[in-house]
């Protein structure tokens, strides 16, 4: 049966709305009932204001706290421990009692704080929106609070300015727009009034378009309002996140299940003690009373203690490791993750652009900068520091364009810096970037040389305005060379502009057509953002252990094919995914094919939910990363949101689980591992407290069969329950990992916790320790020892101490996995053992638990025989070691 997948509503559908970007600017402004000039009158944007609403992203109702406080307390595990609870008061236990209701007060703390961080995602949406907006009403231009805005509003755009709504441009001058937060692309994209022709233009891709959320980084334009408050593309993925509700972790369903099973068996047990000691002629009282302290023994009401502990252990250990957790059980579930879609700009790479190859003149030969430029290489590095506007600022901090940093980086550590460049060859003029020309001119004076007009841009639109490249001319078969060449590298992920120059006597008009032609080619220049030093080790340690990496980023495909082929992430029969591609496949022919596809480019916040849920309906644990707005409802749907912290923004982190302090996607790796760890060290706590619980059980069930009296007293029962299922059950939360942790793959979505030998290990582990309890008990009687009760009560508490120690590797033995290894562990064992002989020695112990001190031979005789158990589970553990250690020799 297929586990619950958390459902995602589809985004607001568009079927009465046109594609506004297939639209002509004119034709937009006719369909809106607008003015190109002059916008709306007041009248009637005060009319449309009470049609279409404010545009603001609407606010989901929220539930009250009590509502959120009472929900903590139906889980059945919850439920089964006040029960616990009521049933250790009837018994006259009000330590216990107290114990077990401030463990359950905890947890549901921490589930309400859990239930309210999901809905400040929303309120950060509405944050985000802008605050004022500039618009043009009956052609005056006035400042207006952005929420007032309407469909047909004519808005005016600076730098510096939030984008208001989603708007389609009239007018555009150097426009350039930062979309990073809602479409994933690193760099900011140019905008044009040009109409495009696909109704399906990936959003990333729609330059005649500006969206609410995103910001203008350079330029000034105009444009008309086609779509306010949850009409947006910003308000469908407000939608979508809404959408999300809060599912459960792995942990959680696996206590569900363990609650459910455990409730039914404590119920089944304890009516068969009370009924067996009724036949046997036992005083009823008595009867009830150990059956209800069996109860309360049988359930291990540590277990949700030990489990927050060793969660917020987790977290302080993650943090220490740069990744900071929001929500507590998302430390375990990332032990169950089989599969990291993670971003690729600032994740596996380094979030900085830089030169990687040029090319000098007509020259075909691809030379890498880790190999070192030639000195003839500084014709052209003096033109990418010259034909550049990236700058340095009074603290040595490098600002501008992300391309034009890494150029000026270049030329800097080739030993041409641009302050002397242009000390001694001033800028004149200059023809700033378009995304018509694809090209930017700058012209600089050269004493007693005249002038020199420096020119880059996209080698398509250069190569054609080039005469000459290495001092020779440029014919057609050399063009057509360099653009194929520059074709294989663009297709390697590499950003690939031409550099040209050309001496002018005097100083030229600024006209692109007259400065813009007769060039000289200096040669081609490849940019990227390299992968992270470490991000490769990551990759591989992935893939050691079960996890599958796949990439979703909004760059370019050959960009990201080129990164993941660097990093191991793509092999050969693999495939990509575009979002136009994920746009014409059926839910059901994506989930085919998933397995094969390791990289998605150019995906919308929808398809992202729809990559999430097509893997995960394989079976698989997903964790996803994200720092945009655009990919908060994923987070929100994965298993495990992970969002980063120094670029993401507070929409992501407050949608993710987990925030990268470091944004590495070897943190995250860091993290799988310690999730793996801690349940490991839940399970191995389950190992010890239900195989003590069954020792305590057993030796109460078959007591009378044997003959023998009551072994125990009620007071024991919960004095061992309290002390042994204390102390060193925490100290196991601080157990370091075992060897080989990432060598092995992921846990089975419906793995039990009983699985891995867990069930055998309690049932051996608690017949060996009930069988020494009834022997070290029918010896005392048989012997009249006075005290006999009291030596039962001795071997079995000690011998679950030394289970204690013995669950603390599934399989390596304690030799071989050190004794000192917990010093936790160490103290809390000796701490009990302190307690346990208190309470036989002191006179305040023996009133209240009925015991009696022993002598120093019967002490000695308990301590041995209460470490035989832990002997024979040791024995048992390096035999199994021997025979895996000698199976490939037998093969």
């Amino acid at each position: 049966m297929r586990r619950t997948r958390r459902q995602a509503a589809p985004t607001t559908p568009a079927t009465t709305e046109p594609a506004w970007h297939t639209l002509d600017a004119q034709e937009a402004v006719h369909r809106l009932e607008s003015h190109a000039s002059h916008g709306l009158t007041p009248q009637d944007a005060q009319a449309r204001l009470a049609s279409h609403g404010v545009n603001q992203i609407r606010q989901a109702s929220r539930r009250g706290v009590l509502r959120l406080a009472l929900a903590q307390f139906t889980d059945l595990m919850v439920l089964i421990l006040l029960a616990a609870a009521g049933v250790a008061a009837l018994a006259g236990d009000t330590l216990d009692a107290s114990v077990i209701l401030a463990i359950v007060v905890l947890n549901a703390g921490i589930g309400w704080l859990q239930s309210v961080r999901a809905e400040r995602a929303i309120e950060e949406l509405r944050r985000l929106a802008a605050l004022h907006a500039q618009v043009v009403r009956g052609g005056e231009t006035q400042d207006i609070a952005a929420a007032q805005l309407v469909p047909g509003d004519l808005v005016v755009l600076e730098a510096g300015a939030a984008v208001p709504a989603d708007i389609r441009l009239l007018s555009a001058h150097q426009l350039r727009i930062d979309e990073s937060a809602l479409t994933g692309e690193s760099v900011p994209v140019d905008k044009t009034t040009a109409a495009l022709h696909d109704p399906a233009q990936p959003l990333a891709e729609r330059t005649c378009m500006v969206f609410k959320g995103s910001a203008v980084s350079h330029g000034r334009g105009r444009g008309v309002v086609v779509a306010t408050g949850m009409h947006t593309e910003l308000g469908h993925i407000a939608s979508l996140l809404a959408a999300v509700p809060p599912a459960p972790t792995p942990l959680q369903r696996r206590l569900a299940r363990f609650g459910r099973q455990l409730a039914l068996a404590v119920l089944g047990i304890c009516l068969l003690v009370f009924a067996t000691g009724l036949l046997r002629g036992e005083p009823p009282v008595l009867m009830l009373l150990t059956a209800l302290s069996l109860a309360v023994a049988a359930i291990p009401e540590a277990l949700p203690a030990v489990v927050t502990m060793m969660l917020a252990l987790g977290t302080r250990s993650m943090a220490a490791r740069h990744a900071l957790v929001r929500r507590l059980p998302a430390v375990e579930t990332l032990g169950s993750v089989s599969c990291i879609c993670t971003d690729k700009t600032g994740t596996l790479t380094c979030n900085v652009m830089q030169l990687a190859e040029l090319t000098l003149g007509a020259a075909t030969d691809r030379l890498a900068q880790a190999d070192g430029f030639p000195a003839a290489a500084k014709a052209l590095l003096r033109a990418a520091a010259l034909c550049n506007d990236a700058h340095a600022a009074a603290d040595g901090d490098v600002t501008g364009d992300p391309t034009e940093v890494a150029l000026w980086r270049a030329a800097d550590n080739a030993g041409l810096h641009k302050t002397a460049l242009e000390h001694h060859a001033p800028r004149s003029r200059e023809l700033p970037f378009d995304a018509d020309r694809k090209r930017m001119t700058t012209v600089h004076h050269v004493p007693h040389h005249g002038y020199m007009a420096y020119t880059k841009g996209a080698p398509e639109s250069m190569l054609e305005r080039c005469t000459r490249a290495g001092g020779q001319p440029l014919d057609a078969p050399t063009r057509e060379a360099l653009l194929t060449l520059a074709g294989e590298m663009a297709a390697d992920g590499l950003r690939v502009m031409a550099l040209a120059q050309r001496a002018w006597p005097a100083l030229p008009q600024v006209q692109a057509d007259e400065v813009e032609r007769d060039m000289e080619l200096l040669g081609l220049v490849g940019l990227q953002d390299p992968p992270r030093p470490e991000a490769g080790a990551a990759v591989a340690t992935c893939r050691t252990a079960g996890i599958e990496p796949v990439m979703i980023t909004g760059d370019h495909p050959a960009t990201a094919k080129a990164i993941a082929q660097q990093l191991g992430m793509f092999n050969p029969g693999e495939r990509v995914l575009t979002g136009r591609d994920l746009g014409a496949l059926s839910d059901e022919r994506l989930a085919a094919m998933v397995d094969s596809v390791r990289i998605y480019a150019r995906v919308d916040p929808a398809q992202k939910i729809r990559i999430v849920r097509a893997i995960a309906g394989h079976g698989r644990y997903v964790a996803m990363t994200g720092d945009g707005v655009n990919d908060a409802p994923a987070l929100a749907a994965a298993d495990i949101g992970v969002a980063m912290g120094r670029g993401g923004t507070d929409v992501a982190r407050e949608a993710a689980s987990l925030v990268l302090l470091d944004d590495n996607f070897a943190t995250i790796v860091a993290a799988v591992e310690e999730g793996r760890r801690i349940f490991d060290n839940v399970r191995k706590f389950v190992r010890y407290v239900l195989g003590c619980n069954s020792a305590e059980i057993l030796v109460i069930l078959l007591a009378p069969l044997l003959g023998l009296p009551t072994p125990l007293l009620p007071s024991h029962i919960l004095w061992i329950n309290l002390v042994t299922d204390g102390l060193p059950g925490l100290a196991l939360a601080t157990e370091p990992a075992e060897r080989g942790i990432m060598r092995r793959p992921p846990r089975p979505p419906r793995e039990s916790l009983f699985a891995g030998g867990t069930w055998q290990h309690i049932v051996w582990a608690g017949l060996a320790m009930a069988v020494a309890t009834l022997l070290t008990q029918a010896g005392a009687v048989t012997y009249d020892v006075a005290h006999w009760q009291t030596m039962t009560f001795t071997v079995l508490a000690l011998a679950q101490l030394g289970q204690a120690m013995v669950v603390r590797s599934e399989h390596s033995s304690l030799f071989a996995h050190g004794f000192t290894s917990n010093r936790p562990m160490l103290l809390a064992l000796a701490v009990t053992v302190a307690l346990q002989l208190l309470a036989i020695y002191l006179p305040i112990g023996n009133r209240l638990l009925h015991t009696a001190p022993l002598s120093a031979s019967e002490m000695v005789l308990c301590i041995v025989v209460a470490l035989l158990p832990s002997a024979l589970i040791e024995l048992i553990k390096s035999l199994r070691t021997m025979r895996r250690s000698s199976a490939p020799a037998t093969e």
